[in-house]
């Protein structure tokens, strides 16, 4: 209770019961425990009010277990953090916990690092340096202070993997002056239409398989496509404190992976593939796709309906079901998979 008012000024007896999970008059008894022993918590009255410590009151940093210890030195990724230029820092920072640790625990640090590691990008990735744009945003995410910059938007958005978005910005809406296409900005090879000049509020960063993101309140962009920033620093926006940026992403994340899933096809599905469907579907088509199945027939095939990106992703998803899944439409998908059948047969059967 202590750590949480050090931390946040002043809360409700409400909202200490729901933090600490336990009653409002246990948060009550508590209290009153805390001032008999001596530390500085009062209640402040009124509209706004709550508990909190008397003004300049810290508690230093005790009473921490083995546990708690290794878990501390596991909450950093040390690689998303010297890419964004705070690597020095958080070594300092691991170095004063560490010196406040009791004898017993300081091997923590050690214990933990050499029983976890956490590698954030996706296999097969190429090593690349981060972005330019990072280190510069990554101050200004933690200044909150607003940037310009030149963002270079692509000409579609397309997928690199199957979990992997190409881009997830602000989706173009026909009223937007600098939508690519209609301002005669160039189009580029590298597949980028013209850089476009943007105002931002920079909230916060995420590191996605390798790739970094930064999020605004209501849009989401790559941190790679970005130009040169410029950071405000006389200046500070006012960040909305309801904000969640971990709930954000996965919103906004959810929403890109179903928006690629424009198409839909048929399929019959043998018990065997039925199975194997969570590893070939696009896991976010595979919830309507199973509540789509229908009753087995006599074989025990089932019908689904299969959401997909287009006809072409869905033939190489299917593809690698084998003899275990049969093509019912739309007709152009079960042409093409009665071809790859044919020129397979030639294969295994010759003549």
């Amino acid at each position: 209770m202590v750590l949480l008012l050090q931390a946040r000024g002043g809360m409700t007896a409400a909202e200490l019961a729901r933090e600490l999970e336990v009653s409002e008059r246990t948060v009550h008894r508590d209290v009153l425990a805390l001032s008999e022993a001596g530390v500085p918590v009062y209640a402040d009255r009124g509209r706004g009010g709550g508990y909190r410590l008397l003004d300049g009151y810290r508690t230093r940093l005790t009473g921490l277990d083995r546990a708690e210890a290794e878990a501390l030195f596991l909450s950093g990724v040390p690689e998303a953090l010297r890419e964004m230029g705070l690597g020095e820092v958080a070594t300092a920072a691991r170095l004063k916990a560490s010196a406040a640790l009791s004898p017993g625990l300081r091997d923590a640090p050690a214990t933990a690092a050499q029983r976890f590691h956490l590698d954030a990008p996706g296999w097969f990735a190429s090593e690349r340096p981060p972005p330019a744009a990072l280190a510069p945003l990554a101050r200004a995410v933690w200044g909150d202070h607003p940037v310009t910059a030149r963002y270079h938007r692509p000409e579609r958005p397309r997928r690199t993997g199957p979990d992997r978005p190409e881009d997830q910005t602000e989706p173009d809406r026909p009223d937007r002056p600098d939508r690519p296409g209609r301002t005669g900005e160039p189009h580029r090879p590298d597949g980028r239409a013209g850089a476009v000049r943007r105002d931002l509020e920079p909230y916060g960063l995420v590191l996605k398989a390798g790739v970094w993101y930064l999020a605004t309140r209501s849009a989401i962009y790559r941190v790679d496509r970005f130009g040169e920033v410029e950071i405000h620093t006389d200046r500070r926006f006012e960040r909305d404190a309801a904000f969640d940026l971990a709930a954000f992403w996965n919103e906004r994340a959810a929403q890109f992976a179903r928006s690629l899933l424009a198409t839909r096809v048929t399929v019959r599905l043998s018990p065997t593939g039925l199975r194997i469907l969570p590893a070939v579907a696009d896991p976010a088509a595979l919830g309507e796709a199973l509540a789509s199945a229908g009753e087995p027939d006599g074989r025990g095939w089932v019908t689904i309906s299969l959401p997909v990106e287009s006809p072409d992703v869905a033939y190489g998803q299917i593809l690698r079901f084998g003899p275990e899944a049969e093509v019912v439409g739309p007709p152009e998908l079960r042409a093409l998979m009665a071809g790859a059948a044919a020129r397979m047969r030639e294969l295994y059967h010759p003549g």
